[in-house]
């Protein structure tokens, strides 16, 4: 149902263990993390499937990979920092250098482990695993979109990083909406500016799109959840057509969504461009909502900005 409320990492979990019914080959591996990512009930139903190796994120790495080279596809899911920047030597070498069929899933991603502060935002994660040759990035922004990036990256040959948010999100899509790795969701067609978002604050987006047509704006709305690669037609059709292109990202500026979209269209086709995201500094830490409110993320935020951005030359 349309703006329901659901749990990314149940959905996810579950998605995981409808994938895992299909194909025997699935494993999932765990750094003292299956339940708090969604994936609790896994053990139980596939007792031969789940390893747990405790607090070694580096370690874990290095075995998914070596279990990939078997023809098993492993899952690896935990705390965003904690499965990148953590481990990033092993993801970079094991993983990456070798072509290993891995899916490394970073949950409570960005600002949405909003309590522990710094240590456990992961607002680099895009910028430090987008470098690794050959790994597709992935940061869906609903519940709909999470089921079917799954079994998409379960489908995928390649490794694969994808990150999750904590929260309850709303469903923005119906259940059949297309979803293809590398290509990008027109949510609503516009003229006056491109609204590109990806991942956790997709919604604030919807929201700030809906503002800005009611303030004589006409938006045109993208989904970006695939970061790596990135869908260059679509964002290409916009730079052309439209010409000022907006970014929104639960992440650090340097190096994330905007930056890519920044890189893309400086070779192939100028666009006026304005990101929204961290700014350079360590992220405070607080209630989730009033969090992203700091760093200017709250809809009404986005929709001034792009006010701004638009009527300022």
């Amino acid at each position: 149902m349309i703006n329901e409320l659901k749990d990314p990492r149940k959905v996810f979990g579950e998605a995981v263990m409808e994938a895992a019914l299909e194909n025997q080959n699935i494993v999932v591996l765990s750094a003292d993390s299956s339940s708090g990512s969604g994936l609790g009930n896994f053990p139980a139903k596939f007792p031969d499937r789940h390893f747990e190796f405790g607090i070694m994120e580096q370690g874990v790495i290095g075995f998914a990979c070596g279990l990939a080279t078997t023809g098993k596809i492993p899952v690896f899911a935990a705390i965003a920092p904690f499965v990148t920047a953590r481990p990033y030597e092993m993801f970079r070498n094991d993983l990456g250098y070798m072509n290993q069929n891995v899916k490394v899933v970073g949950r409570c991603a960005g600002l949405t482990y909003d309590q522990l502060g710094s240590t456990h935002h992961s607002l680099d994660d895009v910028a430090i695993i987008r470098t690794i040759p050959g790994v597709t990035v992935i940061n869906p922004g609903d519940p709909v979109t999470i089921g079917k990036a799954v079994h998409a990256m379960l489908n995928h040959l390649g490794p694969c990083y994808m990150k999750i948010g904590n929260p309850p999100m709303p469903v923005l899509y119906p259940d059949d909406i297309e979803f293809r790795l590398g290509k990008g969701i027109v949510i609503q067609d516009g003229h006056d500016v491109a609204l590109i978002a990806t991942g956790t604050v997709l919604s604030k987006a919807v929201v700030a799109a809906r503002l800005l047509e009611e303030a004589g704006v006409s938006v045109r709305l993208i989904d970006m959840h695939t970061i790596k690669p990135l869908d260059h037609d679509l964002i290409l059709s916009a730079a052309r057509e439209i010409g000022k292109i907006v970014t929104v990202e639960e992440h650090f500026l340097a190096g994330g969504l905007g930056s890519a979209i920044a890189e893309l269209c400086s070779q192939e086709y100028p666009a006026k461009m304005k990101m929204i995201g961290i700014d350079d500094l360590y992220a405070s830490n607080g209630p989730y909502e009033q969090l992203i409110g700091k760093y200017g993320l709250q809809p009404d935020q986005i929709k001034e900005t792009v006010i701004h951005f638009l009527t300022n030359k």
